[in-house]
């Protein structure tokens, strides 16, 4: 870039940020009450000073509230910012600081990397007595990333685009982009990126997902955590991403490459790559904050630009309404920030291909500008019913961390849910709790008590059982509490209520018999899980026993602890054959992905409802009664009512109890037989077998062992 052939024009007020047109680049960016704007361009990202600054007049480079200039001669790759004066009025919630550098919120991407040290991003000076009340006069253009200007048609994408995969069909796969390859066993040529990735599509496509649904990858300063782990006195990181600063950008953390730009054609590349293999991406994405903080939190971008715009302000605006547990809330459904969102959704969706979106703590949509619940929020139902976004996959994870809990009644229509009562209620059988069968019933069955009543049918409940928001499945099975000292909190963090079990001894053991029972637990779980009605979504690398050492909040591990170890596969190989077949059961038989809840018709022990249940000794199950084992008959024909298709009938039987029980097994139709498809208790490879070679006369009574689950079909 040559600044002396830098010319400047009015520019256009359309589309925000910095947009390559012939002949140049346009910026335009949104600030109400700024009293002055000025761009800055930049030779290198770690440069202090400007190459190139250009105040906007707002006589010409202003309509209504947008900024705008067009920079002739300007190329794609280019670095810039913004600085933004004003009132600096904490008490009124306006805190303009013209001292700091600020990020464009429509910036596709980020060159450099957030200054260990924050106080040179502070608005106010850290050491006054008034703290935010204070003003700093401390310039931080060398302590930030700079924006890039992105030509997002500077891509072929070979005729790709987004699968949109029908919901019911899916099997989600959670993991974390830098997590899945970083261990050294992952032998990856490209670690923690997003083109390692690519590397595992075979692996993914050996194991049946279908779909990968990615923790944050938005640009996130992960330096942002100041505490140290007690036991090494390593830093910590923010490792999660749930702290966003650059909405549109996906990280350069994740980039194999040089971060001035190159980490958006990456990510693309991923995308296309594991389009080509059949699987979806969908986005982990957190609009209930950002990654600012409260009052004394660094100046990056939103608080700069219009703090009481962009942001929930308490009735003092000078504090922020933190219904994320993380500060700040974002404003979401004040109209400027309600278009950022569904401009932000749209380009994943139309520039980056993705094929959904995971909505963290969704609930936080539904607040107004006072913070209060909506009937009706305009947000959430606008990317209901948005037209570009109608075959995108949105799921709600339908609370915030102020109280609202809407899981089942999430407005807004065709929304999706994370179902943590599933997680719960299947935990809790799993574990032998008492009473809890009814509940671990309905949840195998779509949780209709949830989803039938609002129109919305079994598939929009996202079941799980883990997910990286608490235990893994091994962990599940082998602490009966939480062990997060490493996170340097005095394992104050995480959940305390994880209705675990260690079977006998705290943490790793080498005792045969424990050992047995928490594999066979382990596909207990992931048996019920991946042949419940509703969309299965598995925690990476469960399928193969990883382990965060009892961690259940590793949000700041990103070591040994968060990493996957792929030696795990070779060392539990009985599980992941065990997950492996699991996977291919559910998605070459429809009963496991019913479009339609269960109507449970009235019937006795011959007759043909679409769902029967049965005491183990064949008599019509009583829910009043306290036994805690369960036999549940599913009718296969017209299984997918919407592709006219039969399958199998399908014998579910489940022992959570510590006895062995005898199971009488349903009389099959006429002319077909039992054969066995799994059962949890037996070694490999009778432990499952998804063509059902065994025949189980229905004759003799079925000994299903203690903690144990069965499953037959019949043909």
């Amino acid at each position: 870039m040559n600044a002396a052939e830098l010319r400047t024009k009015t520019g256009f007020p359309r589309p925000f940020g910095a947009t390559p047109m012939p002949g140049g680049v346009n910026f335009a960016i949104f600030s109400r009450n700024a009293t002055s704007i000025k761009l800055l361009l930049f030779k290198n990202a770690a440069d202090s000073t400007s190459c190139f600054e250009q105040r906007l007049d707002p006589l010409q480079n202003k309509s209504g509230d947008i900024w705008h200039i067009f920079i002739e001669n300007l190329k794609p790759c280019s670095l810039y910012a913004w600085r933004a004066d004003g009132p600096y009025l904490p008490e009124h919630g306006l805190r303009f600081n013209t001292n700091k550098l600020l990020l464009d919120p429509y910036a596709k991407a980020l060159a450099g990397r957030f200054d260990h040290n924050k106080e040179m991003s502070l608005g106010y000076n850290p050491k006054s007595h008034d703290k935010d009340l204070s003003f700093s006069n401390t310039d931080n253009a060398g302590a930030i990333p700079k924006c890039v200007v992105i030509d997002d048609n500077d891509f072929d994408w070979e005729g790709d685009r987004p699968l949109n995969l029908p919901l019911r069909h899916c099997v989600i796969y959670e993991t974390h982009v830098r997590g899945l390859t970083m261990h050294d066993s992952s032998a990856s040529v490209y670690p923690g990126s997003y083109l390692g990735i690519i590397e595992k599509i075979p692996y993914f496509k050996e194991l049946g997902i279908t779909s990968l649904e990615l923790l944050p990858i938005q640009e996130f300063d992960n330096n942002e955590n100041p505490r140290k782990n007690p036991k090494t006195g390593k830093a910590l990181h923010q490792y999660w991403g749930y702290s966003t600063l650059a909405f549109f950008a996906p990280t350069g953390l994740y980039s194999s490459s040089a971060c001035n730009g190159q980490q958006v054609n990456e990510f693309k590349t991923m995308v296309k790559e594991l389009h080509k293999a059949g699987i979806e991406v969908i986005l982990d994405i957190a609009f209930n904050h950002s990654g600012e903080g409260n009052e004394l939190g660094p100046t990056y971008s939103f608080r700069g630009l219009d703090n009481s715009i962009w942001y929930i302000l308490d009735n003092n605006p000078r504090y922020y309404k933190n219904f994320s547990g993380c500060g700040n809330t974002l404003n979401c459904n004040h109209p400027v920030v309600r278009s950022f969102i569904l401009d932000c959704l749209h380009y994943w969706v139309s520039a980056m291909h993705v094929d959904g979106f995971r909505f963290d703590l969704g609930s936080i949509l539904g607040r107004d500008q006072k913070g209060k619940l909506l009937e009706n929020p305009p947000v959430i139902e606008q990317i209901a019913e948005d037209p570009l976004l109608r075959q995108t996959k949105i799921i709600a994870e339908a609370w915030d961390a102020a109280g609202a809990y809407q899981v089942g009644s999430f407005p807004g229509g065709r929304w999706a849910e994370w179902n943590d009562r599933y997680r719960d209620d299947v935990r809790r059988y799993w574990r032998g709790d008492e009473g809890s069968l009814p509940s671990f019933a309905t949840r195998l069955t779509g949780s209709s008590d949830l989803y039938l009543r609002d129109g919305r049918k079994p598939f929009h409940s996202i079941n799980y059982v883990s997910c990286h928001d608490g235990f893994t499945l091994m962990d599940l099975v082998s602490y009966n509490s939480k062990h997060n000292e490493a996170n340097g909190e005095k394992n104050m963090d995480g959940h305390n209520s994880n209705f675990s079990y260690n079977h006998g001894y705290e943490g790793p053991s080498k005792d045969p018999q424990i050992m047995a029972l928490r594999l066979k637990q382990q596909k207990n779980y992931l048996a019920t899980l991946l042949l419940s009605t509703g969309t299965p979504m598995l925690l990476g690398g469960d399928e193969f026993g990883r382990t965060q050492k009892g961690n259940n909040n590793a949000y700041c591990q990103d070591n040994e602890i968060s990493w996957y170890d792929w030696k795990l596969p070779v060392l539990h190989g009985e599980l992941l054959r065990f997950a492996k077949e699991l996977i291919a059961t559910r998605l070459s038989h429809p009963s496991f992905r019913r479009p339609e809840f269960f109507t449970g018709k009235d019937g006795n022990y011959n007759a043909m409802p679409d769902i029967s249940w049965f005491t183990p000794d064949g008599r019509e199950h009583d829910w009043n009664s306290e036994i805690p084992a369960i036999a549940a008959r599913i009718d296969g024909s017209e299984a997918d009512v919407m592709a006219d298709k039969d399958d199998n009938d399908f014998l579910l039987m489940f022992n959570s109890t510590d006895k062995l029980i005898p199971f009488r097994l349903c009389q099959p139709r006429s002319g077909w037989a039992w054969y066995r498809v799994l059962d949890t208790s037996l070694a490999p490879p009778y432990d499952i077998d998804k063509k059902g070679s065994d025949t189980i006369s229905h004759d003799i009574p079925y000994q299903l062992a203690a903690s144990s689950m069965a499953v037959f079909l019949s043909k």
